[in-house]
């Protein structure tokens, strides 16, 4: 399609389901050419290219307002309305726009404009194209007044709730709540009526949607009418043949014992719940693993205890991994918010000897779910408890195999440091901690440098000088050479978390001090170390102390440390002031560059070259 734009004033028509036609009229010998870019864009909406309409699509809003509200109303919204017919992502980007849309159409006295092309957009078969439409009519719902509601709104969420195909259907399940609170009795009975059927409709997919937002329904309606019409769909959709329904209906349990009294609790709600505790599906069960603490905060204290805890116990030893995972991670949680006056009785007797097994499960993911919880149970039970039954999961966890175990706890020591305090812990777990530095696996090592600056920070500083600082300086000097550099990445850490006084007065002086090890490997760990902490120290603490230890190696006789010489002066240059790189570091450069060595020849160039000093 070709159409001829003139640089004159432009009115735009858009013909249904035809192409945008320009029609140009004369408006003096000064024409304006300001509209030819929005004029472009009208025209892009029925491009060939997907993705020229996408753009157009996405600057809707500047072709709206160019037209006006009434020339929007009357001629855009139309044509969009007559070509929901388009690649997805074309339309997901059109019910974006389109929830935006109340002002650029004449504010809310005109938004009911908005819905024919988002009811259309409603009924599309892709599901994220469904549910941005559906999230855009919720937000203009708001939009509408109580007449419009009725006489505009409603009526589309009728005609969506019984529509023939299935995807009308599931949509119409997200607008029930939005509209119910602000029409009539007669029309809420209506509402009611329609979201009934959907409960059972023959298609899956339009019963997992009503499930889904059953919770919310529930919440807009009056007390009555959750105990006589929720209740039994909650009760119904839990016991449906589709696990992916019974999952949802679980969710909206939560909503659902909100707001119910206490007493209507036991009869109405906890049958379905048991059974869904006890679901053949373990994706049920999983569910109300995850939902646990909700449901333990909505049903209250005596239904814990009666009915909560024995079902969190078998949870726990769930048959599945993925819900013992889910309850795992929940144990914290569940057990701070159990009665205070039963609360330590209830975890040593029934939750304590399922965490013991846990401890020890073949499956990793539910090892380290317990791990990243089971350190928060120091502050329920305190000190002695913790001492006696605690300390030795924690310390079977510091020895698993799993890294991410390990991390878990370490992550999470603060919180046993607050209860049974600082000597303790390194009485108890700081040996395992050290026995893992020094494990004759590389990798064990590995994993415990790079918690080292987490735990550093967890025990301050006066005990890491005491008891880890050695450990940290001898893997400089490890055999492995991702030791000495996972070493030297971590020193940068503590500096980090330290500051600049304590390196000096702690790391330098050892740092610097390994610069005359007869092993080349370490000499060169040493220029590693400055390169990582020169940054972090500053500039007093480098050009004093660490740059003569440099300048001085240039003189070594391997040439891989002299030319990690030539890249450490590189590399600590931006730190040092500009006198400094000339009178000190300029000629020993030059130096190096005159080096027999290609190597050295070759970094000492680029450092000259890199540092501007040439």
């Amino acid at each position: 399609m070709s159409t001829r734009y003139n640089v004159v004033s432009t009115r735009y028509y858009i013909v249904k389901k035809k192409c945008v036609c320009v029609c140009v009229c004369m408006a003096g010998a000064d024409g304006d050419d300001s509209l030819y870019p929005i004029a472009v864009l009208i025209d892009e909406l029925r491009n060939e290219d997907v993705q020229l309409r996408l753009n157009s699509i996405k600057k809707l809003s500047t072709i709206a307002l160019a037209l006006g509200v009434e020339r929007t109303r009357t001629e855009l919204l139309p044509f969009l309305t007559d070509t929901i017919y388009d690649e997805d992502e074309v339309l997901l980007a059109l019910a974006e726009q389109l929830g935006n849309f109340t002002m650029l159409v004449g504010g809310p006295e005109y938004v009911h404009c908005l819905l024919p092309p988002l009811e259309s957009l409603a009924t599309v078969e892709e599901t994220v194209v469904r549910d941005k439409a559906v999230e855009s009519l919720r937000k203009i719902s708001h939009e509408h007044s109580p007449v419009d509601l009725e006489v505009h709104f409603e009526p589309l969420v009728k005609r969506l709730a019984s529509g023939d195909w299935f995807t009308s259907r599931t949509s119409a399940c997200g607008l029930f709540s939005v509209c119910y609170p602000r029409v009539s009795s007669t029309v809420k009975a209506e509402i009611r009526q329609h979201f009934r059927n959907l409960c059972s409709d023959d298609t899956p997919m339009v019963r997992r949607a009503a499930a889904s937002k059953l919770g919310e329904f529930a919440k807009v309606l009056e007390l009555e009418y959750v105990k006589s019409d929720i209740i039994s769909l909650f009760t119904a959709l839990a016991s449906d043949e589709q696990d992916s329904v019974r999952l949802l209906a679980v969710e909206a349990c939560v909503s659902i014992a909100t707001l119910l009294p206490q007493e209507d609790l036991e009869t109405l709600v906890m049958p379905t719940l048991r059974q869904a505790a006890e679901d053949k599906s373990w994706r049920v069960r999983y569910m109300v693993a995850d939902k646990f603490s909700e449901l333990q905060k909505a049903v209250g204290p005596e239904i814990t205890k009666n009915d909560l805890v024995p079902a969190f116990q078998n949870l726990l030893k769930d048959c599945e991994a993925e819900v013992r995972a889910a309850a795992a991670n929940k144990v914290k949680e569940f057990c701070e918010n159990l009665p205070e006056d039963s609360r330590e009785t209830i975890i040593m007797t029934h939750i304590l000897p399922c965490v013991k097994e846990l401890v020890s499960d073949t499956n990793q993911h539910v090892k380290s779910a317990l791990a990243s919880v089971i350190m928060g149970l120091s502050t329920i039970l305190g000190k002695d408890n913790t001492i006696e039954h605690l300390l030795p999961l924690f310390l079977a966890q510091l020895k698993d195999e799993c890294p991410e175990v390990r991390l878990n706890i370490i992550s999470n020591l603060d919180c046993v440091n607050e209860v049974i305090g600082i000597r303790q812990l390194s009485q108890s777990l700081l040996p395992a901690i050290v026995e893992l530095a020094e494990d004759a696996k590389w990798r064990v090592r590995l994993a415990i440098i790079e918690y080292m600056p987490l735990l550093a920070g967890q025990l301050g500083v006066e005990f890491f000088d005491e008891k880890l600082n050695s450990l940290c300086m001898a893997w400089l000097v490890d055999h492995v050479y991702a030791i000495r550099e996972a070493a030297t990445c971590n020193l940068t850490k503590l500096v980090e978390k330290f500051g600049a006084e304590w390196a000096q007065n702690t790391i330098v002086p050892k740092v610097l001090g390994m610069a005359n090890d007869p092993n080349y490997l370490h000499r060169m760990t040493t220029l590693f170390c400055i390169n990582a902490l020169s940054e972090a120290c500053g500039q007093e603490i480098t050009t004093k102390h660490m740059l003569p230890v440099v300048l001085k190696m240039s003189n070594d006789q391997v040439a891989n440390v002299r030319f990690n010489v030539a890249k450490s002066l590189q590399k600590i240059g931006p730190v040092l002031d500009s006198n400094c790189l000339q009178t000190e570091v300029k000629p020993v450069l030059e130096k190096l560059a005159a080096d027999q060595d290609i190597d050295v020849k070759y970094f000492a160039q680029e450092a000259i070259s890199v540092l501007a000093l040439a």
